[in-house]
């Protein structure tokens, strides 16, 4: 991100006229695009048309589906965006949808893997104390989501987001940010720490908090199997993993790069936009998450790709249960799953 002076900085430049970071970001894109839209919609298919009842977990795995798919919508234009040398032809309301698209999907996804990670936590560790199984409290979480995290981008709505490079001949989408954007340096001040701390490092260590307690838990707890157990690891590893591989270097970076920019007059605007495109790999894993998260998932994929469940599964499972960390699950005693600029 590029604050807007009365010209670009070099790195900036640098950036614009170099093809071939451009057509390898694209190429990260079309395969994000090619995994993200049969990985994601197979997965809503299943998740809404397969699996009953819509238990917490399962209204916020859908939520966390639709926030892909909605992201995957969007990538051809991204595509052709940087085949296309930076230069954006598609008008300035398509730019905003694009650039807050991208931002929604990675903090709708942060904030819905929290919600998973406290729903399972409340379940295995503190069964009695919460109810994690009433349906309308997933909804209203999902709601809350996006409207925070809308609310904190409302700038990038009410903002022309192109900008004219006229040392290129190219007009530029979200690549920079004009400073009076916000009001003041103070305002900047808040919006990034909002983006940063908020949305990004408070959720990250409340997850890892809570699969943390878990493991711990399932540990300590004898009537667990050790195939629950192993799920348990596997499913805190990839989350941890989305959340240290997809959006850990983006937000760095982004603060890095904003601070250097506002304060500093330094630039690590290649670094974010490589970091960018790691963050869109979420939406190839999160299919992953579904199947260590919830046993209806598990089976209803089994089946329908007839592969035949191990006996673990068949032998101590309860179908009607949609996950082996949901509270109910758990507190019944069962053993299964369930313009300056700013350059971003």
């Amino acid at each position: 991100m590029a604050l807007n002076a009365t010209r670009l900085d070099n790195v900036t430049l640098g950036m614009f006229t170099d093809n071939t970071a451009s057509y390898t970001l694209s190429a990260v894109y079309m395969i994000v695009f090619c995994i993200n839209l049969p990985g994601n919609g197979f997965s809503l298919w299943l998740l809404l048309f397969h699996t009953k009842p819509k238990t917490p977990s399962i209204i916020f795995m859908i939520n966390l589906t639709i926030t892909d798919l909605a992201l995957c919508m969007f990538l051809p234009l991204q595509i052709a965006y940087l085949i296309n040398s930076y230069d954006w032809t598609f008008g300035e309301t398509l730019c905003s949808l694009v650039s807050v698209m991208f931002y929604s999907n990675m903090y709708c996804s942060i904030l819905t893997m929290t919600a998973i990670s406290v729903e399972r936590y409340f379940g295995v560790v503190h069964p009695m104390r919460f109810d994690c199984k009433r349906t309308r409290y997933a909804v209203a979480a999902c709601l809350a989501m996006w409207g925070i995290v809308l609310l904190v981008l409302y700038p990038l709505v009410s903002t022309d987001l192109t900008y004219r490079v006229k040392e290129l001949n190219i007009t530029t989408c979200f690549d920079v940010l004009k400073k009076d954007m916000l009001p003041s340096m103070g305002a900047w001040a808040a919006f990034l720490f909002t983006l940063f701390g908020v949305l990004f490092l408070i959720p990250f260590l409340l997850t890892v908090f809570c699969y943390t307690r878990i493991i711990l838990k399932l540990v300590k707890t004898s009537k667990y199997g050790s195939a629950q157990k192993k799920r348990a690891v596997y499913l805190a590893a990839m989350v941890l993993f989305v959340f240290i591989s997809c959006f850990a270097p983006n937000n760095l970076i982004l603060f890095a790069h904003m601070i250097g920019k506002l304060f500093y007059n330094k630039s690590y605007y290649p670094a974010y936009k490589l970091t960018l495109s790691l963050s869109c790999l979420n939406s190839c894993l999160d299919p992953f998450i579904y199947y260590f998260a919830s046993k209806e998932f598990r089976r209803k994929f089994r089946h329908l790709l007839s592969i035949q469940a191990n006996n673990s599964d068949i032998n101590t499972v309860d179908f009607r249960k949609e996950s082996f960390f949901s509270a109910r699950s758990l507190s019944q005693g069962q053993a299964e799953d369930e313009v300056e600029v700013i350059n971003l």
